[in-house]
Formats: C-alpha cells, structure tokens, sequence
C-alpha cells in the first residue's frame, strides 16, 4: 500500500510539472460599455466571444463577463507629471481624466505572444469587432500573462 501510495504521489507531482512546462498565453482586456446598449447586443457580443475556439484552434478558451471589481485606470496629459506619479512622489498635480473599465474578457491561447499576430488578423475578429463594438466605448485596457 505504501508503494502505491509514492507511487500516485510521484504521479500527480510529475504531472503538475508537466503542466507548468506548457507555453500559454492568456490575453484580457478590460472595458467600458455603452450606456444603454441593448440586450440583443449584449446577447450577440457574448454569443460571437464564446465561438472564438471554434473558430480559432489555438483558442482554448473565453471567459466574458461583467468585472467583480470595476477597474479605475487614471491618465494625464502631462508628460512630467505622470513621470513623477509613476515614481512614486507624493502631492503630485495636475490634469487628470479617469475611465472606469466595468466588463472584461480574457482569452487562453496555445502558443506564446506571437499568437496575437494570428488573433488580431484572423478572418473571424473583423465580425467579432463588429458585435464588440456595439457594447463598448472606444478604447480598453489590455494586458497578457504569458505563462512559464
């Protein structure tokens, strides 16, 4: 018993190694929707981000949805002080515009950043836009993990 027991232990931990080995690519946003927009819209927008494996092979999955937290993102037009916030000083001033990003969709890619290239020039993201754009305000706030 105790054999099997090393044994399914020497199992899982290999295979949790063999999982953190893999190259993925996790690519998110995060948006501001349009006030007002319709549900049929809203409808069509999740319903063309949840065909996004289908049609892209090197999409594994979607997840689409409204954010736990809103996400405040805060800029300047100030060159200086924005160098000096990003410092870290203190009593920094001047202009300041803020956008609240309130929905967000992160996608989990096979391959590593070059993957975007693929993404961003597939025949099916022009008629994904479509549907996108008629939920959200111009503009979102994107980052990807690239996973080790």
């Amino acid at each position: 018993m105790r054999k099997f027991g090393l044994t399914l232990a020497a199992f899982l931990l290999a295979s949790c190694f063999l999982e953190a080995g893999e190259k993925q690519l996790m690519h998110c946003f995060a948006f501001t929707p349009i006030k007002g927009a319709a549900q049929a819209d809203w409808d069509a927008f999740y319903k063309a981000t949840d065909l996004w494996p289908k049609k892209m092979k090197a999409i594994k999955k979607v997840w689409a949805g409204k954010l736990a937290r809103p996400l405040a993102q805060y800029a300047t037009p100030d060159a200086a002080a924005r160098k000096k916030a990003l410092a870290g000083e203190k009593g920094v001033t001047g202009e300041i515009t803020a956008t609240q990003r309130e929905y967000g969709v992160c996608m989990a890619f096979e391959g590593g950043p070059e993957i975007l290239k693929q993404y961003a020039s597939h025949p099916y993201h022009k008629e994904w836009m479509a549907a996108y754009e008629k939920v959200r305000v111009a503009g979102t706030t994107t980052y990807d993990i690239i996973g080790q």
